[in-house]
């Protein structure tokens, strides 16, 4: 039973059958010896869920918040980060007295996570293409705007600030050299799935990085690799926003 814990964290979301968070903090508190600290995942088919699992579980002390409540999320909470505020999206909640505190910690991760990729020697390039318009690209955004990176957001509906996969061509390839996939497709266990990109097109000049983590190479990076591409997937990112969500839970 889980209320016996004197700290209870979690992870929303919904599905969570990918997630690797409860191994990384599992192991985590056992490394540290931290007998009363357990991380459960809650697998929430609506948001409006969320009270009553804070009701049932008065241990809890921090959440992570993944797809699709990121940005959702924010009505339910107390205060908000002026950082995640910027953002437009939550995936840290603090949980103190019941007063719910929003961070993103996103940012950090894949800030971090990026600039390890290039070679030694080589520059990321300026120019990116953002699969995906959710709340794990307003992160992506907000560090690239950060960096300096000039990006061109791609979806699957147009509005005059993002491109259609159907409206990409093989000079949105060669301009926007760096690609970063925000979507779910090809997470476990629908690993079959890519985004709908003119892969032929790519060429060693490319970055792929891709935010899903499981499986470790997802069909996107492999059909990068294929055509030479520098490819990096979300794991990196997954710990490093781990890590910056515990300094935010422990303090």
């Amino acid at each position: 039973m889980i209320e016996k814990y004197t700290h209870l964290y979690g992870l929303i979301g919904y599905p969570l059958t990918h997630s690797f968070s409860k191994k990384h903090f599992g192991d985590k508190f056992a490394r540290e010896k931290l007998d009363t600290y357990y991380y459960e995942l809650f697998p929430l088919a609506q948001l409006t869920d969320l009270p009553e699992i804070l009701k049932k579980y008065p241990n809890l002390k921090g959440l992570n918040v993944t797809i699709p409540y990121k940005q959702s999320v924010i009505p339910f909470l107390d205060e908000i980060s002026e950082e995640a505020k910027r953002v437009g999206a939550v995936n840290t909640i603090k949980i103190t007295d019941g007063k719910l505190t929003g961070y993103n910690t996103d940012v950090y991760g894949f800030e971090k996570s990026l600039l390890g990729m290039p070679p030694d020697g080589d520059r990321l390039p300026t120019h990116a293409l953002v699969l995906g318009t959710g709340g794990a690209a307003q992160a992506i955004q907000y560090v690239l705007r950060k960096m300096n990176i000039t990006c061109q957001l791609v979806s699957r509906t147009a509005s005059p600030n993002q491109i259609t996969y159907e409206d990409l061509t093989p000079n949105h390839i060669s301009d926007h050299p760096l690609i970063i996939n925000t979507t779910p497709l090809g997470t476990f266990p629908k690993i079959d799935a890519a985004p709908a990109l003119p892969y032929p097109k790519l060429t060693s000049k490319n970055y792929l990085f891709d935010l899903v983590y499981n499986p470790a190479e997802t069909l996107f990076l492999r059909q990068g690799k294929k055509q030479g591409c520098k490819t990096k997937n979300g794991l990196e990112m997954l710990h490093l926003q781990a890590e910056r969500a515990w300094q935010i839970w422990s303090t």
